[in-house]
């Protein structure tokens, strides 16, 4: 996973062979690969600001929406330091735009957060589901063999009883005899 800004391409290919490109003269993104439904979305932009899908359904999402961090936009770009005066308005200028720069990283750090939290929950889910299908399997193979025991003790009985039967004339024979 790669920055997205300028000439920066963010690659998922690891994980879902989709290629997600940042074209930044229309401000868009590309989405490459990786859907079988054209119903799906991993990311859309608008605002300026991302929104990730982040579970099964619906509204399971997740928004993201970065601030503007350019020197122009911060106030960084024309500083010029002459004398004592410029300096400590060039400090005060700076101040300000490290407090936002932080703000901005705060943000994307409890956005991070989320997302760690949710794949750790999706981690947890799909272990239960797949524990879950494991005990569905081992009832239904606990079940067949029951009723594999059931049948072979009936066979057993109804060859033992079939013995007796051919027996009676035998002893009847020997009697006789």
């Amino acid at each position: 996973v790669g920055k997205v800004h300028q000439n920066v391409d963010v690659e998922f290919y690891n994980m879902t062979g989709i290629k997600v490109s940042w074209d930044a003269d229309n401000k868009t993104f590309k989405l490459q690969g990786g859907f079988d439904n054209k119903e799906s979305t991993f990311v859309h932009l608008a605002d300026n600001s991302m929104v990730f899908q982040i579970g099964a359904n619906p509204l399971q999402d997740v928004g993201a929406a970065i601030g503007d961090m350019r020197a122009a936009a911060l106030g960084v770009d024309k500083i010029i330091v002459t004398n004592r005066e410029a300096a400590n308005k060039a400090i005060s200028t700076i101040d300000r735009a490290i407090q936002r720069v932080s703000s901005e990283r705060s943000k994307m750090g409890a956005l991070q957060n989320r997302l760690d939290h949710t794949i750790n929950n999706l981690g947890v889910a799909a272990e239960n589901l797949t524990a879950a299908e494991s005990r569905i399997r081992d009832l239904d193979m606990a079940q067949e063999m029951m009723e594999f025991t059931r049948n072979n003790i009936m066979l057993q009985a109804g060859t033992a009883m079939l013995a007796q039967a051919n027996m009676k004339p035998q002893v009847v024979l020997q009697l006789l005899g």
